[in-house]
C-alpha cells in the first residue's frame, strides 16, 4: 500500500473530526425533538456520518 503524506494524513484528520462533530450534531438534534418524522430523519442522517467517519477510517488502515 502506497504512503500517504503528512497533508493527506492531515486532511484526513480533519474530515475524520468533522464527521464525528456532524454524528453527534444529529444525534443531539434527534433526541432533542418530539417530532416522530424528524427523529427518524435526524438518526439516519448521524447513521450516514457514521459510516463517512468509518470509510474515512479505514483509509489510515
Amino acid at each position: 500500500m502506497a504512503q500517504i503524506t503528512s497533508k493527506e494524513l492531515s486532511a484526513l484528520s480533519d474530515l475524520l473530526t468533522m464527521e464525528e462533530n456532524l454524528v453527534a450534531k444529529y444525534r443531539a438534534y434527534a433526541l432533542a425533538t418530539d417530532d416522530s418524522a424528524l427523529k427518524d430523519r435526524y438518526e439516519r442522517i448521524a447513521v450516514a456520518h457514521q459510516r463517512h467517519y468509518e470509510e474515512l477510517y479505514s483509509n489510515l488502515k
